[in-house]
């Protein structure tokens, strides 16, 4: 996510007594409280259970759990049917004969089209500024690093949780070969429109609000291009315009060379 946290409304949770610990360090990790079930609950909790680490909404209409998983559903699927070429962010990023550029993902959110690039040979390094969100990722990390057949996708994914403007202002070193960008996406007359996740992600963390910033900053950092993730018919960031786009049903990839 790019935008500038909010996680005010939001506790620490557990759903086993084995867990209590975990999660009390878990809160104290991320400057959370630890919910109180005889108090008022808060919109969000960010909930340890056996199985995983998920974010849920309380509340009349609260939305099922959020979570991030590599193993299985529907990003698992998606992992043994592509190809470079079936796939708009492989392109984009400029996948093509031998080539596997080193990415650098800042708006990681919930990792899927970095895993995509990993599971196709890159080496993408993922940056989340929403530490509740980066926590999220890591736990399902950790559990994809657990499955043998997942060990190789997931030495070429890292991960760190910070500020990806302040990244690219004090950048040293070698410069990355290609710059992905996933703003959040613009308000929506119908709500349904927006999927849950990021229904509950935008209570979370709200608008983005540095999202130009965010391109100039990584066009002057980027040695290949700059590749920005946009709804199939918003407007491009504001800046240069892009080189080219690759679309795709519900989604588009701005494409800037250097």
């Amino acid at each position: 996510m790019t935008s500038r946290t909010q996680e005010t409304h939001i506790a620490v949770s557990h759903t086993d007594p084995d867990l209590a610990n975990k999660a009390s360090a878990l809160a104290a990790q991320l400057g959370l409280s630890l919910y109180n079930p005889a108090e008022t609950a808060p919109t969000l909790l960010l909930t340890l259970t056996p199985e995983r680490l998920e974010l849920r909404q309380t509340g009349k209409g609260a939305e099922g759990p959020l979570f991030v998983d590599f193993i299985g559903g529907a990003v698992d699927y998606r992992r043994r049917q592509t190809t470079s070429r079936k796939e708009a962010i492989a392109r984009a990023v400029g996948l093509k004969g031998g080539a596997r550029p080193v990415v650098l993902d800042l708006t990681a959110g919930l990792g899927r089209d970095s895993f995509i690039l990993a599971s196709l040979g890159c080496t993408v390094r993922m940056v989340e500024r929403s530490a509740v969100v980066a926590a999220l990722l890591a736990d399902a990390i950790a559990r994809a690093r657990q499955e043998p057949a997942l060990a190789e996708i997931m030495a070429r994914l890292s991960l760190r949780v910070d500020d990806s403007l302040e990244i690219l202002r004090t950048w040293q070193g070698e410069r990355p070969e290609v710059i992905c960008i996933d703003p959040m996406y613009p308000h929506r007359s119908k709500s349904a429109l927006v999927k849950k996740e990021m229904r509950l992600i935008r209570l979370l963390v709200g608008d983005d609000q540095d999202s130009d910033t965010l391109l100039s900053a990584a066009l002057a950092i980027a040695s290949r291009r700059v590749v920005v993730k946009r709804p199939r018919l918003a407007p491009a960031l504001t800046g240069p315009e892009p080189n080219f786009t690759i679309g795709g049903k519900n989604s588009r990839f701005d494409v800037y060379l250097i």
